[in-house]
C-alpha cells in the first residue's frame, strides 16, 4: 500500500523525522570539524523506526523523488532505511549524478554471500540471482560475479564453467609478478586492488577477474562501490557492454573514475584544513587534530596512488597479450591516457600534504618556543638579583656599611627590585619580549 499523501507533505515528513533523529544524536558520535564525511557510521547501523515504515507505506518512485529533493546528509539516512529489496529499483530511477554519489557515499562493509549472473538482452545487462547449480543451466552470461563466495559455491560454479576460482581471502598472499597471467586452457587471470574510501576508512580490496570462453568471472570479498556502478550502467544504457571483455575494461575505467572522484575528496578535505592552518594561530590540540587529518588525507592518496598503479599494470597486461579489438584497445589506451593525468594530481597532493605537515609542526614548534622563553626571560631576570644576595651574603665587614643600616635589609631588597625591573624596562622599551 503507498503513501496517500502528495510527495511535498510526504517530503516535509520526512525531513521532520531526520530532524528528530539529529536532536537524539550523541553528540559524542558528531563529525570531525576537519573531515566532512557525508553521514555517519552510526546512521548506518541504527534503524529509524518511524521513517522505516514511513517508507515502507510508499510507492518506489515516490521514495526516488523525495531522495532526489533531499540533501546529500538527509539523502543517506533515508536510504539506509530503504530495504534491500526495493533499493536496486530505485536506483535505477534516480539520476545519474544522484545514483553515483549514492552508491558511493552509502556503502558499508557487507560480506555476505552473493552469486549473480548477467546476460546481455537487448544491448542491456540483465541481473540473476544465481542460489543453486540448476539456475545457471539456462543462462549465457557474459559476466559471472562471486562476492564472499563459500568453497562449495566456488566448486559447484567452477565445475559448470570449467573454470578454476580462487579463494579471494588469499588474493593478498600473492606476488606482484604472479598476479597476471594465462592458463594454458586460454584463461586469463588478473589479480587487481580497487579502491574502497568509506567511513570507516580507506583500503584497497583485492578482486580475482578471470576471462574464460569469454564470459567474465569477478571474485571477491565483498561488495564495491565501482562494481555496482558497473551494472547500473550496464543495465540502464543500451549497448554499454557487449561482451566479458567490455565489463572487464568498463570496471577498470570506472575504478580510475572512482579513484579520481576519492582525489577530489582529498583536495576538498585538505583545503579545509589549509584554511584553518593558514588562517590564524594554531594551538597545541588543534594541531594535534590538523596533524591526524593530514595523516589519514596522506593515507588516503598513497592508496589512491598504488591503486591507479595497479590497474595501469593490468590494462597494459591486456594491451600487450593482444587480447582485445580495436575499439576495446582504443578504450584501454583512454584509460591508461586517465591514469596517467592521475599521477599527476597525487604528486601535487604529496607537495601539499608535506607542506601542511611543514607548517602545522612548525606551529606547534613555535608554541613551544613561547613556553621555552618564558623560562628563559625569568632566568635571565633572576641573575641580577642572585648577584646581589650572593655579595651581601659574604658579610665583609668594612666594606659594606648598610649592613649595619637599621634599613640595610630593606635596601638589598629594593635593589634586587630594582635590578629586576630596569633590564625589563629596556627590553620592553626595545620590544624584544614581544
Amino acid at each position: 500500500m503507498s503513501e496517500e499523501k502528495n510527495v511535498p507533505e510526504t517530503l516535509a515528513s520526512v525531513r521532520e523525522l531526520i530532524a528528530k533523529h539529529k536532536l537524539a544524536e550523541d553528540p559524542s558520535h558528531r563529525q570531525d570539524p576537519f573531515r566532512q564525511d557525508l553521514g555517519s557510521e552510526e546512521v548506518a547501523a541504527r534503524p529509524q523506526q518511524p521513517l522505516h515504515a514511513l517508507l515502507e507505506r510508499m510507492a518506489i518512485n515516490d521514495i526516488a523523488k523525495i531522495i532526489e529533493a533531499l540533501g546529500p546528509e538527509e539523502r543517506l539516512v533515508v536510504w539506509h532505511e530503504v530495504r534491500e529489496e526495493r533499493g536496486e529499483a530505485i536506483l535505477e530511477i534516480l539520476s545519474d549524478e544522484v545514483r553515483e554519489a549514492l552508491i558511493v557515499d552509502s556503502h558499508f562493509r557487507n560480506e555476505k554471500t552473493a552469486v549473480t549472473a548477467f546476460e546481455l538482452r537487448n544491448g542491456r545487462l540483465s541481473q540473476i540471482a544465481v542460489n543453486t547449480p540448476y539456475d545457471l543451466k539456462c543462462l549465457k552470461p557474459i559476466w559471472v560475479d562471486l562476492v564472499a563466495p563459500t568453497p562449495e559455491i566456488r566448486a559447484w560454479v567452477g565445475r559448470f564453467f570449467d573454470v578454476q576460482l580462487p579463494n579471494p581471502s588469499n588474493l593478498t598472499d600473492l606476488e606482484a609478478s604472479a598476479r597476471f597471467y594465462v592458463e594454458d586452457n586460454g584463461e586469463i587471470h588478473l589479480h587487481s586492488d580497487f579502491l574502497l574510501d568509506s567511513r570507516e576508512g580507506s583500503r584497497n580490496v583485492a578482486v580475482a577477474l578471470i576471462l574464460h570462453r569469454d564470459v567474465l568471472f569477478t571474485v571477491r570479498t565483498e561488495e564495491l562501490p565501482v562494481f555496482r556502478l558497473q551494472r547500473l550502467r550496464a543495465r540502464t544504457q543500451p549497448g554499454y557492454v557487449t561482451d566479458g571483455k567490455d565489463v572487464l575494461l568498463d570496471l577498470y575505467a570506472a575504478d580510475a573514475e572512482y579513484s579520481a572522484d576519492a582525489l577530489e575528496n582529498v583536495y576538498a578535505a585538505l583545503e579545509v584544513v589549509s584554511k584553518h592552518v593558514l588562517g590564524t594561530e594554531v594551538t597545541d590540540t588543534e594541531a594535534a587534530k590538523i596533524l591526524a587529518d593530514i595523516a589519514r588525507e596522506e593515507d588516503l592518496n598513497g592508496r589512491i596512488r598504488r591503486n591507479v598503479h595497479d590497474t595501469r599494470r593490468a590494462v597494459s597486461f591486456l594491451t600487450r597479450g593482444k587480447f582485445l579489438n580495436a575499439d576495446q584497445l582504443e578504450d584501454a589506451r583512454q584509460i591508461l591516457r586517465d591514469i596517467e593525468s592521475l599521477d599527476g594530481h597525487t604528486s601535487f597532493l604529496f607537495g601539499k600534504i608535506n607542506f601542511l605537515m611543514d607548517a602545522t609542526v612548525g606551529f606547534v614548534n613555535i608554541n613551544q618556543n613561547k613556553i621555552i622563553k618564558i623560562f628563559s626571560v625569568a632566568s635571565v631576570a633572576l641573575l641580577p638579583p642572585t648577584l646581589i644576595a650572593s655579595i651581601y651574603g659574604m658579610n665583609f665587614q668594612g666594606w659594606f656599611p648598610e649592613i649595619h643600616w637599621d634599613y640595610g635589609y630593606p635596601f638589598s631588597l629594593i635593589l634586587m627590585t630594582l635590578s629586576v625591573a630596569i633590564p625589563f624596562w629596556i627590553f620592553s622599551k626595545k620590544g624584544w619580549l614581544r
